[in-house]
């Protein structure tokens, strides 16, 4: 089994970067004259999956025209939020009913992704398919990120996520989802955590661990120390 669809998530303000992000989307921002979006796409293409699809609603002209100028060689289409900022969740929902594919791979471009997560990214792949599973998070301990500050999101256990005090797992913005998971929902302004809070309370969310170091771009002040990754 294979993911033929991957979706990128590009249409966030990126408030936290200001005043970086007030004249250029955060996907575009340049970490050693690579921009984040492109670490992204290069991802998915080292991954084999056969199509992208991205969201924008935040300067998206901007990233309509580094994907053309670009020319990357793999199918990209984009899917605009609309008049109105649709958050994770109707940004991922209105970009999967685009696709024709129902399991489908979900990346956030402001963690700095490289080669090192292939592997995890095909593992965690393969034990999506082979448990028959709907949904799986790529997370990490948190003394795995560089930036300390960020707050753990899970307990991980047994591959399964839960909510508790301990909390010492980060969600690093790689997830498959099935379309199945949103067929109650439509395109409106929500959050994926939604998604994910309802699965918690069933006991049904899933996790993989990944054990390379995370890199995220959280802030300003994280922006500046990765300037040169």
């Amino acid at each position: 089994m294979k993911i033929n669809s991957a979706l990128i998530l590009c249409a966030g303000l990126g408030k936290r970067l200001n005043p970086l992000t007030i004249k250029t989307p955060k996907p575009l921002l340049k970490l050693n004259n690579i921009t984040l979006l492109e670490r992204c796409i290069n991802l998915v293409i080292k991954l084999k999956i056969q199509k992208i699809f991205l969201n924008t609603f935040h300067l998206g002209h901007q990233i309509f025209d580094f994907i053309e100028t670009k020319k990357f060689p793999i199918d990209i289409q984009i899917i605009e939020d609309g008049k109105n900022i649709l958050d994770t969740g109707g940004g991922i929902l209105n970009m999967s009913n685009h696709s024709p594919y129902d399991d489908l791979l979900i990346l956030n471009p402001d963690t700095v992704w490289t080669e090192k997560f292939i592997d995890e990214i095909n593992e965690m792949k393969d034990f999506y398919f082979s448990k028959n599973l709907n949904n799986i998070l790529l997370v990490t301990k948190k003394i795995s990120s560089f930036d300390q500050n960020l707050k753990g999101d899970f307990d991980l256990k047994n591959n399964l996520l839960l909510k508790n005090d301990k909390k010492d797992f980060i969600y690093i913005g790689c997830q498959i989802l099935n379309k199945n998971l949103f067929r109650s929902y439509k395109v409106h302004n929500f959050s994926i955590s939604k998604i994910w809070d309802e699965l918690l309370k069933k006991n049904k969310l899933n996790g993989f661990q990944s054990l390379n170091k995370f890199y995220h771009l959280t802030n300003l002040e994280t922006f500046k120390k990765l300037e040169d990754f």
